[in-house]
């Protein structure tokens, strides 16, 4: 069965405890295809290859701007942190708690954040990008 982008959330640990750092709009790809290395002999008669090492760009983020977010991730700017997209939460009348129920993808990186350009009558947005410094791996909880 499918699931729906709603109820997927960017986390942040601290301490020991996974937080919700803020709400986002959109997330990227959490992979991506390998490189290929070619092993074509002269005795091929197409191209072969075998997979290399995975490709990772930086992970963006899209959320709409507060000044109170845009500060928080401003603060955690230049710092290797701990962070997770999870899939899946509860929801207890209008309160939703992130719980990774479909899957959890962390990873560790550095975290940057601008202030998208905007048009007539659009949403003030800024993209949150992660420099991943780890692989991205699947919680096995």
């Amino acid at each position: 069965m499918a699931i729906s982008t709603y109820k997927v959330f960017l986390m942040q640990k601290k301490a020991e405890e996974w937080e919700k750092l803020i709400d986002i709009k959109d997330f990227p790809d959490l992979g991506g295809a390998p490189e290929m290395l070619e092993t074509t002999t002269l005795s091929d008669s197409m191209q072969t290859y075998i997979p290399g090492i995975q490709s990772l760009e930086a992970l963006e983020f899209t959320a709409n701007y507060t000044k109170e977010d845009f500060a928080k991730l401003e603060a955690l700017k230049e710092q290797e942190l701990e962070f997770a997209v999870w899939f899946g939460g509860t929801t207890e009348g209008k309160v939703i708690t992130p719980d990774g129920s479909e899957g959890k993808f962390e990873f560790s990186g550095r975290l940057s954040v601008f202030v998208v350009g905007g048009g007539v009558n659009e949403v003030v947005n800024m993209t949150v990008t992660i420099a991943p410094s780890t692989a991205i791996t699947v919680a096995s909880e």
